[in-house]
């Protein structure tokens, strides 16, 4: 069973989830609280968030690219020159 946090409207943490279910969860959930991506320009702020996406997003596949590919709206084609391009490195389970 999962609590909800004890302060309404805060988030729950991944270090609040179940061993069972913690153990699964990607690095990319903890994310720097210091760093101010509104601080970034646009280019850089939209690469940061897309590599932290679509890591997460592979994780929740366990790295199928042609699930991660269809959940998040790209062709299999696409989503690997993204990854390329943001040099994120996937393994393909198709």
């Amino acid at each position: 069973m999962i609590m909800a946090p004890s302060v309404p409207g805060e988030p729950i943490r991944a270090d609040a989830l179940p061993a069972e279910i913690a153990l699964g969860a990607p690095a990319v959930l903890a994310i720097d609280p210091n760093a101010d991506i509104m601080a970034l320009p646009l280019r850089e702020a939209r690469d940061l968030f897309e590599t932290h996406y679509l890591q997460a997003q592979l994780m929740r596949f366990g790295g199928n690219i042609s699930r991660t590919a269809q959940f998040v709206g790209l062709d299999r084609s696409a989503l690997h020159r993204k990854l390329k391009q943001l040099g994120v490195h996937g393994e393909d389970h198709d």
